[in-house]
């Protein structure tokens, strides 16, 4: 059963409630809308409307109501009282989502935490309902056992699992500089859930990322490489997918996660084209962006499914996106304009030189094609003169066959 406010709730928000449901393990069986300004302080709906869900609960015979927003302690417990069944909010579900999905030891950690972060202020007075959780959703990861015990001992468990994440953070950032030292540039993919990241990442890499057609299949970040036009070498990766009222103890548990966007040269966001509420996906996207630091960072915006599009929807979308790119990531349709328009918008190392190798030093030039911009090679008497960008880091490998002094792009002042 599933229940929200018109002003926070529309019927693209419920029918995103409705997959999130399914995601999780659970049918639902009817819907309840109020038009209504502002939530009811005791009962989020109001009480004539908590009578009709109680009616709907016991002619559907559902066994669990969700709140297409996030309660409060009191409000779960008074309608868990009055409904006499479990009741979830849109914030428990994500969490249990996460929770089924998470798989590497550091997910599951991150998920632990936000969980417990959600749940330590909700558990005064919870014990009946806690006792009548049973199992399915809202039940996974921490488990009963866990909530039932005292604030002091949660408390500790969250400082624990704070200083592990820490811990797997610094791993990650040392494997993060070492990529960076190395030149290659780094794309973050970012995207409305279920918007097809992976599926994307697997066209243009080749790389076997699991894809599923239901929300949060991916949340452990996978990286690969990715061979652009003109032969310049990027890293990939693919992250969790973004939602609209992504809980904020998610964003906070998955921040070390979240940072392989934030430090990312450029984001290549994708979007559903096929979604209804397809312009509000990508404002809930970017609204995130700015949260976790990465507004600023240059972005190509790929407007994936466009297979599923019909001509009159597709002349609509490109004057209202005309900066999207469109791709199918299932038929291939658009990802050679894709790859151009990264090339070109991936932002060009600072430093411009011209060198001359030396045709006994024959490894270089590749290199240089990797982890540089190449802006011309031709072959000369004594060797392949080029002129290239490259970052200071490379600039130190290749000063032997430095020709003239090298030309550094201004840094903006501030």
């Amino acid at each position: 059963m599933l229940a929200g406010l018109v002003n926070g709730s529309d019927d693209e928000s419920l029918g995103e409630l409705a997959a999130l449901a399914r995601a999780a393990g659970a049918e639902p069986v009817g819907r309840v809308v109020q038009a209504r300004s502002r939530p009811d302080p005791a009962t989020f709906v109001g009480k004539g409307k908590v009578q009709e869900i109680h009616q709907l609960v016991h002619a559907t015979g559902a066994d669990a109501v969700i709140l297409d927003d996030e309660l409060s302690a009191g409000q779960l417990r008074s309608l868990e009282g009055r409904l006499r069944v479990k009741v979830l909010d849109r914030t428990a579900l994500i969490l249990d989502i996460f929770a089924l999905h998470a798989r590497s030891g550091e997910g599951k950690l991150q998920v632990e935490l936000a969980q417990l972060n959600y749940l330590l202020p909700r558990l005064r007075g919870w014990g009946e309902a806690m006792s009548r959780l049973g199992g399915g959703i809202g039940t996974r990861g921490p488990g009963e056992t866990k909530l039932e015990i005292d604030r002091q001992h949660i408390r500790r468990r969250i400082t624990k699992l704070r200083r592990e994440i820490t811990d797997l953070a610094k791993s990650r950032r040392v494997k993060r500089s070492s990529r960076e030292r190395s030149g290659v540039p780094q794309i973050a993919m970012a995207g409305y859930t279920n918007a097809g990241k992976s599926t994307l990442m697997n066209a243009l890499t080749h790389a076997r990322v699991l894809v599923a057609d239901q929300p949060f299949a991916t949340l452990d970040p996978t990286i690969r490489r990715l061979a652009l036009p003109g032969g310049r070498k990027a890293t990939v990766s693919d992250t969790v997918g973004l939602i609209r009222k992504l809980p904020h103890d998610l964003v906070e548990a998955f921040k070390s996660t979240l940072e392989e966007v934030a430090r990312a040269d450029l984001i290549l966001h994708v979007a559903d084209a096929s979604a209804q509420d397809a312009g509000e996906q990508m404002q809930a996207v970017r609204e995130v962006l700015v949260e976790i630091g990465a507004g600023l960072i240059p972005e190509i915006l790929a407007l994936n499914k466009w297979d599923l599009l019909p001509e009159v929807q597709r002349a609509r979308l490109r004057r209202r996106v005309p900066d999207g790119v469109p791709v199918s990531a299932l038929t291939g349709e658009g990802l050679d304009d894709l790859l151009r328009a990264t090339a070109e918008t991936l932002p060009s190392p600072p430093v411009q030189v011209r060198l001359v190798i030396p045709f006994d030093r024959p490894e270089v030039l590749p290199r240089l094609y990797e982890r540089a911009e190449v802006l011309t090679a031709e072959e000369g008497p004594g060797g392949m003169a080029v002129v290239a960008r490259v970052s200071e880091a490379e600039l130190a490998k290749v000063g032997e066959f430095v020709q003239r002094p090298a030309t550094r792009r201004a840094q903006a002042p501030g």
